[in-house]
């Protein structure tokens, strides 16, 4: 499986907001993020500096990121514009991260 780690960033506050429609993840949502083969997939947050940290095991070469043209993904980012730093186009301002040690 194929890893990707990125950075994400949420705006002052909304730590918990974040959270809880995480905990509520349209299924719909779910099932694209597997479609897509993503079968690990987890989101990690720095309370000091509100940077989220996300780390995902992929099938395929594609990741989360991949999936822009999807309507569910596109309600997806509207719907957390809110409460993220986000891109014109709703899409969370993403910093990709490049590997540099694994031990197993």
């Amino acid at each position: 499986m194929k890893r990707k780690a990125f950075l994400m960033t949420l705006k002052p506050g909304c730590a918990a907001e974040y959270a809880r429609r995480h905990d509520a993840l349209w299924p719909e949502m779910a099932e694209l993020l597997l479609n897509a083969g993503i079968r690990d997939y987890s989101i990690f947050l720095d309370e000091r500096t509100d940077t989220l940290f996300a780390v995902q095991k992929n099938e395929g070469d594609t990741g989360s990121q991949d999936l822009s043209a999807s309507p569910v993904l596109q309600r997806w980012w509207a719907y957390m514009a809110d409460i993220m730093e986000t891109n014109p186009d709703d899409s969370p301002v993403m910093r990709e991260l490049r590997e540099v040690f694994r031990f197993e």
